[in-house]
């Protein structure tokens, strides 16, 4: 029998870790193989790259269901006689209409390395492969759950042997060290394993070796990776030791659990640039908080991410959509958030995920949602259709300008001034009508940008030359004009060198722009903000005493 493990991946970058534990579990197999494509592939291409297998097994998501069946579908037309094996995340839960589609054969539900097995030593006999949902006669069968695979049978695996350093250098390497989550997060998957366990140590510093040597990026996949203070140490401190000149480590930390032990070594050892923490912390509301099953002191989460902001770079989560969060609420946590100035934010609404409790219960809450994937929120009794789509002006403007990193300095004065959250919100809409999802250029992003500055602060002179100073930091030489009528701007040509080319732009402003740059504290002072071209790297600000010449 030959079976071909895949996935569609949302992106080229990113790496199905699913596939490789369970092709480097069963690699003594022969006819087993293992490919992956991305949700952007021709159909035809890969429905052509499966033919001659007699089993073809997807690993399945919210982000790549669709696809997915789309291509069992056309295997199925191609080759006839192919059997089609899903499993995943997006299948182990309310499958019945999954297994009801007549290009699909089998599902595995639940974790997936014992079943597997089974069901590849006993092909075509697998009616008896735990956690198995099959068709017979018309009738659809659904196994009894096979137990939790024992994970220290990862101590002699490695997932990526089989990948090419070339290719690990330049994508998103995944690596797990436990499975489960101790919390109850109702619109979570994660939740309904409650059990953690751990890989063995010696597998996790194995691996994490292995990755560091070949890789570039490694993401850890556990839900909660500082439950346990003295294995969080011990890992940070095997990385300090082992780690190369551009890995990236991020993880998934629970903020406000965070053991101090843990704070004072990261501020004490960890280099800047290394590590990456991503946090959860989707409501300020603790009504919302409680409602859905989740614990959150948002004012610890708070002094942790002030405390190591300095010291690893923070990816902050917003959720929009749960119970009890009204608009109001919406505001009051967004502004809250977005005042800690994390390099990310991501604001992401409300989805209802199969299996998960906030999905069983929506009509609790009079909730609709896409029965599509990713089922995201269409409406419920604390925000109308109109209300969410105002918020998704708002999450397109968080992307282009904050999380695009195209107008920080603009942004935190009006978060320190103004009201950020209706900014971003007029903002999000003017970028609607103007552009759309049509294409557009950098010019166009600023001009959006300036007019509604313009129109909602029209006596606050400040704000507009930090539009201008952030437009203008966006470019490697010499940049075009977009703003004509800042008067008083000077261009100086700088050279340095037989090949190279400076530029130095002067700007004149009237408030202390070093000082805000410090202190988010406005200081009214005429002063000139020299900004510094020299055709390799993005501009930057010169400090008041800085030497060019020559330099």
């Amino acid at each position: 029998m030959r079976l071909l493990l895949t996935t569609l991946n949302a992106k080229y970058i990113h790496m199905n870790l699913a596939i490789r534990l369970l092709y480097d579990l069963n690699s003594s197999y022969e006819g087993l193989d293992w490919k992956e494509f991305t949700i952007k592939e021709d159909i035809e291409v890969v429905a052509a790259a499966c033919a001659g297998y007699d089993v073809v097994a997807f690993s399945c998501y919210i982000w790549n269901i669709t696809p997915t069946k789309a291509v069992a579908k056309r295997i199925k037309e191609l080759y006839p006689g192919v059997k089609i094996l899903l499993g995943g995340p997006e299948v182990s839960y309310d499958y019945e209409t999954v297994i009801a589609d007549p290009a699909i054969d089998y599902i595995i539900t639940g974790e997936g390395e014992n079943p597997f097995q089974k069901f590849l030593h006993s092909f075509p006999n697998v009616e008896t492969t735990p956690s198995l949902v099959y068709k017979k006669d018309g009738i659809v069968h659904a196994n009894l759950q096979a137990p939790n695979f024992d994970l220290t049978t990862y101590t002699i695996f490695n997932p990526y042997r089989y990948d090419a350093a070339d290719i690990l250098k330049i994508k998103v390497c995944y690596i797990e060290t436990s499975r489960g989550c101790p919390y109850k997060c109702e619109f979570c998957l994660a939740s309904l394993d409650n059990k953690v366990r751990y890989i063995p140590m010696e597998a996790t510093r194995r691996n994490l070796l292995y990755l560091m040597e070949h890789g570039r990026v490694i993401k850890f996949l556990d839900r909660t990776f500082n439950m346990k203070k003295d294995f969080t140490i011990d890992v940070f401190t095997f990385i300090l030791a082992n780690y190369k000149p551009g890995n990236v480590f991020q993880f998934e930390i629970t903020a406000d659990i965070i053991h101090p032990d843990i704070v004072k070594f990261i501020i004490e050892n960890v280099p800047i640039g290394l590590f990456r923490f991503e946090i959860g912390i989707q409501t300020v509301n603790q009504k919302a908080n409680l409602e859905v099953g989740r614990k959150q002191n948002f004012e610890t989460t708070k002094r942790i991410i002030q405390s190591l902001q300095n010291h690893v770079e923070m990816h902050l989560d917003l959720i929009i959509g749960l119970p009890l969060d009204y608009m109001a609420d919406v505001k009051h946590s967004f502004e809250e958030v977005f005042r800690l100035f994390a390099p990310e934010l991501q604001l992401g609404f409300l989805k209802f995920l199969r299996g998960t409790p906030v999905r069983e219960k929506y009509e609790m809450y009079d909730f609709e949602f896409d029965p599509n994937p990713p089922y995201q929120i269409l409406r419920s009794r604390y925000l109308s259709p109109e209300e969410l789509h105002t918020l998704t002006l708002l999450e397109n403007a968080l992307e282009i300008y904050w999380n695009g990193k195209r107008a920080l300095n603009t942004l935190k004065y009006i978060t320190q001034q103004y009201a950020i959250f209706d900014f971003l919100i007029s903002l999000g809409s003017a970028f609607d009508t103007q552009v759309g999802k049509n294409q557009y250029s950098l010019d166009t992003i600023y001009t959006v940008l300036r007019d509604v500055v313009e129109q909602m602060y029209p006596n606050d002179s400040c704000v507009l030359q930090l539009v201008w100073i952030d437009y203008f930091l966006q470019h490697k030489m010499k940049p075009p004009h977009l703003f004509r009528e800042l008067e008083g701007m000077h261009l100086t040509r700088i050279e340095a060198g037989k090949s190279i080319t400076k530029w130095k732009l002067d700007i004149p402003i009237d408030f202390d722009f070093y000082h805000f740059n410090e202190t988010l504290e406005v200081k009214l002072a005429k002063q000139v903000v020299s900004i510094l071209y020299n055709m390799h790297n993005k501009a930057a600000i010169l400090q008041p005493d800085a030497e060019v010449v020559g330099s």
